[in-house]
């Protein structure tokens, strides 16, 4: 494993374990020898694309998460835009997405000429908000993206909503790697699921990479094919996609991070609960904790103050995605949605990975009695 400066290893058990000596950065991404022979095996193979790493990573992670089918692409961003196109969504179609979450929830709506149409989000929770979506379904709405942010479960309602008026349910599981719903993981909620894998995640894949998902037989074939130009089997293109692929070496690292990923999610959840501040995890769920945010009243003076402690901080949607100057000439730009104005702002994001050890967490803690 390569090193920062503000770092010192040691192999315990046969994973290596970094442990902090001054700076005590949001995320630390995992690489081990395994890793290291995977990569190397993917590119000794000489098949670097389209080959075995690719379909064993996406097999694995379905019986992972319980979905039926999983396809490994290049980008969380990539995998919205291939569930926006398997569900046949665009031009003249609306589909509902939290005004606080990623930008790329809302662009992917955009990119293929469907409106996004933002709805607030939960006071405790900070997901989506059931009551606000209700209010913002129209003759147009055609699926309601469900955001579990930071990787807490949005709620059960969600699904309720869009049985109720026969809309697809897309779970953007970017920060979600373990949450569970319900018992259910993310990637087997919703009809379609949508994963990232950049290097701050839950696991990564030795640089950008994604992953979509589906519960819907119909659906598992077309997603195979969305993310190699739209082709079949015999190479002829049936529908509009693009190269979308992932990498035979980032998949190779991919499935060597995933047999990890139940140990790091059991190590994050120990940390949430030691952390002072740690916000409500809904009843019936288990939050992922991709990111652990304190509500803060004054988040610049906290972020100064983790700072000042050698301690990485930040505020990680400032601004809600409809006041974004994409979306300047949409008809939401202007309206308030008061839950995410008074919240994006004040989330202050805190170190909350499975590198930590006991000493950062009391460092981690310091800061937030103050």
């Amino acid at each position: 494993m390569t090193a920062s400066p503000e770092y010192t290893g040691h192999t315990q058990g046969g994973e290596q374990i970094r442990h902090i000596m001054s700076r005590i950065p949001l995320a630390v991404p995992f690489w081990d020898e395994e890793c290291e022979k995977a990569a190397i095996r993917a590119l000794s193979s000489g098949q670097w694309v389209k080959g075995p790493e690719a379909k064993k990573f996406g097999k694995e992670f379905a019986e992972w998460c319980g979905a039926i089918t999983a396809v490994p692409c290049h980008s969380g961003s990539a995998a919205l835009w291939a569930a926006m196109r398997v569900l046949e969504i665009g031009p003249g179609d609306e589909v509902i997405v939290p005004g606080m979450t990623f930008i790329a929830t809302a662009t992917s709506v955009s990119l293929v000429g469907a409106q996004p149409v933002f709805a607030d989000i939960e006071k405790d929770y900070w997901c989506i908000c059931p009551d606000d979506i209700i209010s913002k379904i129209t003759p147009k709405t055609k699926a309601i993206i469900g955001v579990h942010i930071f990787g807490q479960a949005f709620s059960s309602r969600l699904r309720e909503i869009c049985d109720q008026n026969g809309l697809w349910l897309i779970e953007d599981a970017a920060q979600a790697h373990g949450t569970t719903l319900a018992g259910v993981k993310a990637g087997a909620i919703g009809d379609v699921a949508c994963f990232s894998f950049f290097p701050s995640k839950n696991m990564a894949v030795g640089g950008e990479g994604g992953m979509i998902t589906t519960t819907v037989p119909d659906l598992a074939e077309r997603l195979h094919m969305i993310v190699n130009h739209g082709r079949t089997d015999t190479l002829e293109s049936v529908e509009l996609g693009t190269n979308l692929r992932m990498s035979e070496v980032s998949a190779a690292i991919g499935r060597v991070q995933l047999k990890h990923i139940e140990k790091w999610i059991d190590k994050r959840r120990e940390n949430a609960s030691m952390i002072n501040g740690t916000p409500m995890v809904r009843e019936n769920t288990e939050h992922a904790w991709h990111q652990l945010c304190i509500l803060s009243e004054n988040p610049g003076n906290l972020i100064s103050d983790l700072t000042n402690a050698g301690i990485d901080g930040r505020v990680y949607y400032p601004l809600p995605c409809n006041k974004h100057s994409v979306y300047s000439g949409h008809p939401q730009h202007r309206i308030s949605l008061p839950n995410c104005d008074e919240l994006a702002s004040r989330l202050v994001a805190v170190p909350v990975h499975p590198a930590l050890h006991q000493g950062d967490i009391e460092r981690i803690n310091s800061v937030l009695r103050l």
